[in-house]
């Protein structure tokens, strides 16, 4: 059977592949599609508009590129935008919807940030990278460790990774409490853990760990006042999104030793800028937001979208967001 004509095939972008590992990871030669990969950001919101005109369909990773109305009503030839994930932030899905665009997403595994979670409390409690670096520069011990058995995990938010990363704390033998807007009792107690107010948590934490999503009800959720509160030797660590913490108020208490220290997978501007003080910054374990950056899940992200477009082309859309 001869190939069908080429300006019938669809244009597939798929934005943000930093890993250039899309096409290794699914089988995208089963579209009817021309598949183009971007691996480096597009910032530039008409930078991007130009970039995305032709193309029929847009694969998003996560919230890398912010699709908002202003670029989605200036790409009149989309047709589906596809997500990794079932919740995206950075796209307006009211805006999608009222230009006529499908949007689908993926599943995705909790378990891939809880971990992620715990290796930075690890980092960050027994200061491992200060240490590798210490030893390749031909040092030795130059920093005292905190035992974590005993001390007071405090966990904000406890949906599917707050819980998990709550389950692990157990089994270090911390004293785990959490907190949320809606946290019942009952739900903590299902965790094994207890409730308790937002002023205490910060307070009373050695090590405080958020999980919460991005909205105007958490955006600033932890500012000057909170870090002010905290224990002088704990730990702050967020996996969830950048802006949940007041960046220049965490930067400030970095700074003044303030707080023990912080672990971040997340940052206000991402990637992270090469001259942003937080590089600098003795008391913090930095990460590039790779709590889902997993084998795994990129697999499935990745698979699902192709399902996802599949199904779309066969007028039965699926994980329609």
């Amino acid at each position: 059977m001869p190939d069908p004509d080429p300006s019938a095939r669809l244009r597939v972008a798929v934005l943000d592949d930093y890993l250039d590992l899309a096409m290794d990871l699914a089988p995208w030669s089963s579209l009817h599609a021309d598949v183009t990969a971007f691996r480096e950001p597009i910032r530039d919101p008409e930078l991007l508009i130009q970039t995305l005109l032709p193309f029929d369909i847009v694969c998003a990773m996560r919230e890398r590129t912010p699709l908002p109305a202003t670029v989605l009503e200036r790409l009149p030839n989309l047709r589906l935008l596809v997500t990794s994930g079932m919740q995206n932030a950075a796209i307006d899905i009211d805006a999608a919807r009222a230009a006529g665009i499908v949007v689908s997403g993926t599943g995705s595994s909790a378990a891939a940030t809880a971990e992620l979670t715990w290796a930075l409390i690890l980092c960050a409690a027994r200061h491992v990278p200060a240490h590798d670096r210490s030893m390749r520069d031909g040092g030795w011990q130059r920093y005292l460790g905190t035992a974590l058995a005993g001390r007071r995990l405090g966990v904000i938010g406890l949906g599917k990774n707050g819980s998990a990363v709550a389950t692990i704390g157990r089994a270090f033998g911390m004293d785990v409490v959490a907190w949320s807007q809606n946290l019942t009792a009952e739900r903590a107690a299902e965790v094994g853990i207890g409730r308790v107010a937002f002023g205490e948590l910060i307070a009373t934490s050695d090590v405080i760990t958020i999980h919460l999503r991005l909205s105007d009800r958490t955006h600033g959720l932890i500012g000057a006042s909170e870090l002010g509160r905290m224990r002088p030797t704990a730990i702050l660590v967020n996996t969830s999104r950048g802006p949940i913490v007041d960046e220049v108020a965490l930067i400030r208490a970095l700074r003044s030793g303030s707080i023990g220290g912080a672990a971040l997978d997340v940052y206000d501007d991402e990637p992270l800028p090469v001259d942003h003080p937080l590089r600098s910054l003795e008391r913090v374990v930095l990460s590039p937001h790779t709590g889902y950056v997993t084998d795994e899940n990129m697999r499935r992200f990745y698979a699902q979208t192709v399902e996802d477009i599949a199904a779309f082309l066969a007028g039965t859309p699926i994980r329609v967001l």
